[in-house]
């Protein structure tokens, strides 16, 4: 039987971030065997994220970052279950060289970015072997990427909620970052009425007609009713309508244009893990 000292269980620890007594326990069956020991937390840390699965990961990080000369845009949300594990120094390092990963090869969507590899393991195992560490459910729980003459991002305070924003034209950063602080603020449902999905319209002037049919009004007026709620519901939910939070009474639009007269929104995302 080998003889596992102190140091060689701090060793293993440090190479694997799992705890003291799971490092001795993995020396001790692997019979000092550094790296088969690593590939028994490995494979107990896969067997535990399994069992998780089910479980509820709503806390964590969105984190962002610009790539080629702030022209994309890359979010993503590594979730866990509790905002213990989410403030882990190790979690945040890990969600972030995922997100540097990302940024150096502009993956197309989660998929491609899941079954990358970094050092011969795919994000996908490398978030589940955590998992299995740290005893909770964790996940990429989102991925994105935007592309545009200027893209800027805003992360909210605490990491739990992002947004990127692509501009049409080369400006100042500081505009789109407060275009991105808009959208983080007022969560519009699309850049402008034409863009709305018309399934998001439908609803809109069905529960329109509702509102107005039990306030009692006449069943010939209903449709027009709904309307002028939907039209309501465009200035509040578009971005472009939507009254520029640091500018009361201009639109976003109008703002937008005051520093350009061509100047418009052509992209934007929002992330949230809390809203």
């Amino acid at each position: 039987m080998a003889n596992i000292t102190a140091a060689d269980v701090s060793k293993l620890r440090q190479m694997t971030g799992a705890g003291m007594m799971d490092c001795k326990k993995a020396l001790v069956e692997a019979e000092g065997d550094f790296e088969r020991a690593k590939e028994l937390i490995r494979e107990r840390g896969l067997a535990i994220a399994n069992k998780r699965a089910d479980r509820e990961a709503s806390e964590g990080v969105v984190l962002t970052k610009l790539a080629k000369d702030n022209t994309v845009g890359i979010m993503l949300a590594l979730s866990c279950e509790t905002d213990f594990v989410a403030k882990n120094e190790d979690f945040i390092a890990m969600a972030k060289t995922i997100l540097d990963f990302a940024a150096e090869n502009l993956f197309e969507n989660i998929d491609q970015l899941k079954t990358a590899k970094i050092n011969d393991q795919s994000i996908e195992d490398m978030v589940a072997e955590r998992s299995g560490i740290t005893g909770e459910k964790m996940e990429l729980a989102y991925y994105d990427k935007i592309q545009a003459p200027l893209v800027s991002a805003y992360n909210h305070m605490g990491n739990k909620l992002a947004s990127l924003v692509g501009l049409n034209k080369l400006v100042d950063n500081q505009i789109g970052l407060n275009i991105a602080m808009q959208i983080a603020a007022m969560n519009p449902v699309s850049i402008d009425k034409d863009s709305v999905p018309q399934k998001v319209i439908d609803k809109e002037l069905e529960v329109g007609r509702e509102q107005a049919r039990n306030e009692g009004k006449a069943e010939e007026l209903l449709d027009r009713i709904a309307q002028g709620k939907l039209q309501k519901f465009f200035k509040e939910n578009t971005l472009l309508n939507q009254e520029y939070v640091q500018e009361a009474k201009t639109s976003v639009k109008e703002y937008l244009q005051k520093q350009d007269k061509d100047l418009t929104v052509t992209v934007f995302k929002r992330f949230g893990l809390t809203n």
